[in-house]
């Protein structure tokens, strides 16, 4: 795809101003990284606040009386009984278990409001309109609002100068509020392990939005190479890379993410795609899991780097991987046969012909800062 057919997202021209690296990503060009560098980006979004252009991804609404039952449908997550004002992390499900795509559906009292993945916007659409369409009105603001993400332990005292109401916000709280004049949509979470905002605002503000941000002492502008690395520390996967359509919630190590309703067990048991095997899964255990990856040596690890026991027979494949620079070294997460599963098992990645020792760990690797109240 060359530069003149990838899409830009409101923010592209600031960008640019302020020095950013693009590249493609996901269909748009984006910014990878700005001047500061992706290691200082990423140490000032722990240290302070970081703002992240992620209007690439895809906003949804939900219209009617049955948009919750109607969602319940495609996900293995409690929506019914969403309380207004919350958001729920959910997965979109095929026949087979797999995982079409991870989002965010927030209860914003009047509709059910969506945050999808940037490569998988289209056909989240698609989807959602072929399986729900005669059950609730879907409303795509793909082209009608920008997202922007404030991260970082600065992210609520530099917000709350806007507005004060933020502050009072608690983890996968959700709320409307007015920045600027404007009315957002404003939830706290975020991809980076940190207390932070996601911000829906209109295209048409979001620049000014963005610049009010920046003008605050504590906030750089942070690149995908920062929010790759900081997502990774926090234990989080990438659609396409660490679970895809092959992969079930439980392979994937997301088998929390199946509300206790839903479950085998639950008040509203199954009656989502390929609610059998994934039941099935949970009762007799699956061959290989997605596990946290420490390598013993300071060789970065990066995807697809096949995973072998200490003789050499391939076990697994890590899924993602690279530098830590919060802990100074390199982490990985990936797939091995469960019976190498457990915590401190010792596998081995190969990497230019060599094998690397690693741990399977625990995740996050870098302890979480959501802000709980």
């Amino acid at each position: 795809m060359t530069t003149e057919t990838l899409a830009r997202t409101p923010l592209h021209a600031l960008h640019l101003e302020l020095g950013a690296k693009m590249v493609p990503f996901a269909g748009y060009e984006m910014p990878v990284q700005y001047p500061l560098g992706v290691l200082k980006e990423h140490l000032h979004t722990r240290a302070q606040a970081g703002l992240f252009d992620v209007s690439h991804m895809g906003q949804i609404r939900l219209h009617g009386a049955s948009a919750a039952a109607a969602l319940e449908s495609l996900v293995p997550v409690d929506i019914l009984d969403l309380p207004a004002g919350q958001q729920r992390y959910a997965l979109f499900t095929n026949e087979q278990g797999g995982i079409l795509d991870d989002l965010m559906v927030a209860n914003a009292g009047d509709h059910l409001f969506l945050v999808v993945n940037a490569a998988c916007k289209a056909q989240d659409l698609e989807h959602l309109r072929r399986h729900l369409g005669e059950r609730c009105e879907v409303e795509s603001l793909f082209d009608s609002r920008a997202l922007l993400a404030l991260q970082g332990p600065a992210a609520a005292e530099v917000l709350g100068r806007l507005a004060p109401q933020a502050k009072q916000l608690t983890f996968m709280q959700f709320t409307t509020l007015e920045l600027l004049g404007v009315e957002c949509y404003v939830s706290r979470s975020g991809y980076t392990g940190e207390d932070g905002y996601e911000i829906s605002v209109p295209v048409e503000q979001a620049e000014a939005l963005a610049r009010a941000l920046l003008a605050e002492p504590e906030v750089q502008p942070i690149g995908l190479g920062a929010r790759d690395s900081l997502r990774l520390e926090a234990g989080l996967c990438l659609y396409g890379h660490d679970m895809d359509s092959t992969i079930t919630p439980v392979e994937a190590s997301l088998a929390w993410a199946i509300s206790k309703a839903r479950r085998a067990d639950g008040a509203r048991a199954g009656g989502f795609p390929g609610a059998e095997r994934i039941f099935a899964q949970q009762r007799d255990g699956v061959a290989s899991k997605r596990v946290g990856l420490l390598p013993q040596e300071r060789v970065p690890v990066r995807e697809g780097a096949e995973i072998v026991d200490a003789e050499g027979a391939l076990i697994g494949r890590v899924t993602s991987g690279g530098f830590a620079p919060s802990l100074g070294a390199p982490v990985a997460m990936g797939y091995v046969a469960s019976a190498y599963g457990a915590l401190d098992s010792q596998v081995f990645a190969v990497v230019r012909g060599k094998r690397v020792p690693m741990k399977v760990a625990k995740t996050p690797f870098v302890p979480q800062r959501y802000y709980r109240g």
